[in-house]
């Protein structure tokens, strides 16, 4: 009987289920979407039991739609959403809803942090470069502030794939990469942050056992079997971050390769094999699924919304135009973007539509066109996009070589990657091979990846990466661009330092 591995994607605000078989075949994909709650400003919550629900949803769905047999299915894990937690009961029983990572709730909170520990050791335990309301620690600490009731009560605090992981097997355990930006994680020491959990007021039996992602917690219960109709004997594996998970499911697991998201925002996992920070605060550094090693986790707050955010305000025409004849609007919008030159012929854009992440990390920043004149057309406006992000990514590159990171090759994922103009020009901006695998839910395969290592059908995750990551379309940089591209790119920083008062 073919074996078959269940990856979960626990969203911000969709949980999905896929099922792969050995060979690395999606056989069934299934998306259960849920609402988050926002009942005043800076506020963001969603109700715990929406993970297990959704979760088997989807997975009935998946199931249904496969015909898959439950006894087939020998392992599943979780990728999941990072930060977003829920304080439980001693039976695993949410005491309140979870509050999401896009919660801002706990500003005093994360200033009391930073005026604790400072930015420096902060970024040199935790990994983080900056201290802010999104990170777990600063709302367990606004809960021990203003729900002390609550604060009590809690058994366990925990994150979203903990939470699942519980549902399924009973236990409480979780995994390195999801905690790397909670602020509770020595990332160096691969263990809970002994001075930042005494000043929460909180010890570490509060929280999961931590273990490596890929690592076998137990077989489902009785209880959970029965719920889902997974068979009793499938094991439960701990999983990842997403963003890690992804680029496991990318294939990415040495250094060298890396791999970026161009989805609503753009994300970089660049694995490296030891922690380093740098002194300029920059760039994230996380524990990595891959048992020992790190990654670099640069990110821009707007990417691809920034093309979703023309296509509503300007592109009417092209949006009707795609409807008639069965094209998406992006792929209209795309070919106008193909009859302009590289570098937009002066035309240049700071993508910065909700503030900027890696490098600049600033949120008073904001998007700007540079350098319109009387020939610019829409597409040059289009083009102009999918270049900025090119050189946020470029921007990023360069100083993760700087602290001695290695690229060579960069594995596109995401929305972003349908676009072969938009890999072409990330291929030409970056003078470096871009490359694009076969499954667009990487995240999902990834979390296969790690339920197949977990159950011991694979010794390792870059042999099963080979086994299971098929590469669709490879983009070689043309070297009569980089010039051009290399002044954007000069430009791009300048624009920005020029700017940065101004914000």
């Amino acid at each position: 009987m073919m074996k078959h591995f269940l990856g979960v994607d626990l969203g911000t605000s969709a949980v999905k289920a896929a099922l792969f078989n050995e060979r690395g075949e999606r056989v069934a994909l299934a998306i259960e979407e849920y609402t988050l709650l926002t009942p005043g400003e800076d506020l963001c919550e969603v109700p715990a039991r929406l993970f297990w629900d959704g979760f088997r949803s989807a997975l009935a769905r998946a199931l249904d739609e496969s015909g898959v047999r439950a006894e087939s299915i020998v392992a599943l894990a979780p990728s999941s959403q990072g930060e977003t937690f829920v304080p439980v009961d001693a039976f695993g029983r949410p005491l309140r809803n979870a509050i999401s990572w896009l919660d801002n709730r706990s500003h005093a909170e994360s200033d009391a942090l930073e005026e604790r520990f400072g930015r420096d050791l902060v970024y040199r335990t935790s990994g983080q470069p900056a201290v802010c309301p999104i990170w777990t620690a600063t709302k367990i600490l606004w809960l021990r502030n203003n729900k002390p009731e609550i604060f009590g009560k809690a058994h366990k605090y925990l994150l979203a794939e903990d939470y699942l992981i519980h549902r399924l097997s009973g236990r409480f355990v979780s995994e390195y990469s999801v905690y790397s930006s909670s602020l509770l994680l020595d990332i160096t020491r691969r263990a809970y942050w002994a001075d930042m959990l005494d000043f929460l007021g909180i010890s570490e039996d509060r929280l999961p056992e931590l273990v490596e992602s890929g690592t076998a917690v137990g077989c489902l219960t009785q209880e959970a079997a029965e719920e889902t109709g997974l068979s009793p004997k499938t094991l439960v594996v701990t999983g990842a971050y997403d963003h890690a998970a992804g680029s496991i499911g990318a294939g990415v697991t040495h250094a060298g390769v890396i791999s970026e998201t161009t989805g609503s925002s753009m994300a970089i996992c660049a694995p490296i094999d030891a922690p380093a920070f740098d002194p300029g605060y920059r760039v994230p550094c996380h524990c990595h699924a891959v048992p020992g090693k790190y990654f670099f986790s640069p990110y821009g707050e707007t990417a691809g919304m920034v093309m979703k955010w023309f296509r509503d305000r300007f592109c009417e025409p092209e949006t009707a135009a795609a409807e008639a004849s069965g094209k998406s609007a992006f792929e209209v919008m795309g070919e106008l973007a193909a009859a302009v030159p590289a570098g937009s012929e002066g035309l240049l854009l700071l993508p910065f539509l909700s503030g900027t992440g890696s490098p600049e990390f600033n949120p008073r920043a904001r998007g700007v066109y540079f350098g319109m004149t009387l020939k610019h057309t829409k597409g040059h406006f289009i083009r102009a996009v999918m270049e900025s992000v090119a050189y946020m990514i470029a921007r990023n590159i360069e100083v993760m070589e700087e602290l001695g990171a290695r690229v060579e090759e960069l594995r596109c994922l995401g929305g972003g990657a349908q676009s072969d103009l938009w890999c072409q020009i990330k291929a030409d901006a970056l003078q470096r091979r871009v490359v694009v695998v076969e499954e667009s839910e990487q995240a999902l395969k990834g979390a296969a990846i790690l339920a197949g290592l977990g159950a011991g059908v694979f010794d390792d995750l870059e042999s099963a990466g080979n086994r299971m990551v098929a590469i669709r379309k490879s983009y070689e940089p043309n070297a009569a661009t980089a010039e051009v591209y290399d002044k954007g790119c000069v430009t791009y920083g300048r624009l920005y330092n020029a700017l940065e008062a101004l914000f």
